[in-house]
């Protein structure tokens, strides 16, 4: 089975992630992968080196300064986008092409880098605005203007929701996620206890 998770930064998909994980599936980290593209793909370095040549200050690249641009310029986001996601998509079918009995692919981006297509279910994992705000600052160490911006820069909890299979919603505490994690397993078969 291939899970396709997916929901806005900060909403707390690491606690299902870690979940399937225990049960032995494989996590496909789609974030994880854009970074070690960043160090082994030439090709898309070079042209994230042209479209984006503020985020290479020195020659090397910044993520920071790269996100500095593109969560308040949505048509950098889209070419972003459009330079990323068919290397990342790439990555991901040659992990599946392993056919692991149980896969989770991780990625903000699911539906617009062509994954859920891959997906058996698809979940998004949603929570409030402001805790996703704080969360993000707390674990990203960055202010909250450029936390405020991240966020507006991505899809509203609803466009998620419209699109996956299930959702879960993370508005409590860790342990009430991690609970409603469980229980979605359960659902699904996952866990049979």
């Amino acid at each position: 089975m291939v899970i396709g998770i997916t929901g806005p930064t900060g909403s707390g998909k690491t606690t299902l992630l870690n979940l399937i994980r225990e049960c032995g599936g494989t996590v496909l980290d789609c974030d994880a992968i854009y970074h070690e593209l960043l160090a082994t793909d030439e090709a898309m370095l070079s042209s994230l080196r042209r479209r984006f040549p503020e985020a290479f200050p020195q020659g090397v690249f910044d993520r920071k300064a790269l996100g500095a641009v593109v969560f308040r310029d949505p048509a950098a986001l889209q070419d972003l986008n459009a330079i990323t996601h068919a290397a990342v998509k790439k990555a991901v079918l040659e992990a599946l092409s392993q056919n692991p009995k149980l896969a989770a692919i991780d990625a903000i981006a699911l539906f617009e880098g062509g994954l859920a297509e891959v997906c058996d279910i698809t979940v998004a994992v949603i929570a409030p605005e402001e805790d996703r705000i704080r969360r993000i600052m707390a674990r990203d160490g960055i202010s909250e203007e450029y936390a405020r911006s991240r966020v507006a820069a991505q899809h509203d909890s609803r466009w998620f929701t419209e699109r996956c299979t299930y959702t879960l919603e993370n508005s409590g505490t860790k342990a009430d996620c991690e609970a409603a994690c469980l229980a979605f397993l359960r659902k699904i078969g996952i866990i049979t206890l």
